[in-house]
């Protein structure tokens, strides 16, 4: 049975920082040492990020809510505690998982609130009980009996576990319509300190939010006809302490070593190996690749184990320059960029074959299949 996806929406808080303004930022409250602020500056240079957005309003004079790191003067508050983060978490992750819902309903032909049977909530940069799942249900006016999950705390891979429930659920049930939103706020962790982990954080990770409808229902006309294909897991033989996600006093600490590109490069010969044997494909029949953009080098070394100027990329490089790194809810900024960015096969060619991929704590890689039909 063929499972669909039928719409794919973005979002992001409104405050934006440019990556020169953010490097300013950190060396003038992470160190004193010139030695460590050179280094800085090399690291921002080097993310191939243009700007972010955030949660984050301290600079604003007319925000709403009290300041988190600074006041509206730019003078530095103490450092928050991670209930403070949090707080802030439920209050804007509830916001942007209604909005993203209302957006998909809004601009999805042929499909209802009525019709959701199942929603799929996905974060890891914070908590809150009734979960987001439910408030999206509330929210949206959707059945009190609609199906609820979430996934927490899985990190940048996260998105491909709720597209792979949302694809088995239906493929069990016809009928199903399953809503997938993802919500990071990663900012909210922001961490002032010499500690490379945290630099290397603070240089690449961003806000924002997505979300896809999936269902085995024909895509209405004029929609791309994107269907899931297959997915595929698979653990990298090291690298389980180079990427790590841990909640301290003050926040939540990520562990991101200098060396994830290079095993994620090791590994990829083998992962692809593995995931073409298992759905009979071969390398020359992938059309497109949408890669989880971590960072620069990550692309680099990525691009380079795929053998150089591979197709659908460039997608991955414009959602990090725009947006940067927003943990699960990236891939799904990529695949968004990618569908607009690229035509359908004609009517009378094979569907075009894309493969996207994320990589999380672990190290894990997950990729997804893609099928990109002539529209109808």
């Amino acid at each position: 049975m063929s499972v669909f996806l039928h719409g794919i929406q973005i979002a992001v808080p409104a405050p934006r920082y440019e990556q020169g303004w953010a490097c300013a930022l950190t060396e003038t409250h992470a160190t004193e040492r010139p030695g460590l602020r050179r280094v800085i500056r090399s690291l921002y240079r080097n993310t191939g990020i243009e700007g972010r957005h955030s949660v984050i309003d301290d600079w604003n004079p007319e925000s709403l809510y009290p300041p988190l790191f600074f006041t509206p003067e730019g003078e530095r508050l103490p450092t928050p505690t991670t209930r403070t983060r949090n707080e802030v978490y439920s209050r804007e992750a509830k916001a942007l998982f209604v909005s993203v819902g209302q957006a998909l309903l809004a601009e999805t032909t042929g499909i209802l609130p009525g019709d959701i049977t199942h929603v799929i909530t996905i974060s890891c940069t914070g908590f809150f009980a009734p979960g987001p799942d439910y408030h999206v249900v509330r929210s949206l006016g959707l059945s009190e009996r609609t199906e609820r999950y979430h996934i927490g705390f899985m990190g940048c891979h996260a998105a491909f576990q709720g597209l792979r429930m949302a694809r088995a659920f239906c493929a069990e049930n016809p009928e199903a319509v399953v809503l997938v939103i993802s919500v990071e706020l990663c900012t909210l962790h922001l961490q002032f300190s010499e500690e490379t982990d945290d630099l290397i954080a603070g240089a690449v990770f961003a806000d924002g939010a997505a979300g896809v409808l999936v269902s085995a229902r024909e895509p209405a006309a004029g929609v791309p006809r994107v269907e899931l294909g297959g997915f595929h897991s698979d653990l990298t033989r090291e690298g389980e302490g180079d990427m790590a996600w841990t909640i301290g006093d003050e926040g939540f600490r990520m562990r991101l070593s200098t060396y994830v590109p290079q095993i994620l490069s090791d590994h990829l010969p083998p992962l692809l190996e593995g995931m073409f044997a298992r759905f009979n494909l071969t390398h020359e029949g992938i059309r497109h690749w949408a890669i989880h953009p971590g960072g620069r080098a990550i692309l680099d070394r990525v691009e380079e184990g795929l053998g150089g100027e591979v197709s659908g990329i460039a997608s991955s490089r414009a959602v990090l320059a725009q947006f940067g790194n927003m943990s699960s809810a990236t891939i799904l900024f990529v695949l968004h960029h990618l569908l607009q960015a690229t035509d359908a096969p004609n009517r009378d060619c094979e569907p075009d074959r894309m493969v996207a991929m994320a990589f999380g704590p672990g190290l894990s890689i997950e990729a997804g299949i893609f099928l990109r039909h002539p529209d109808t």
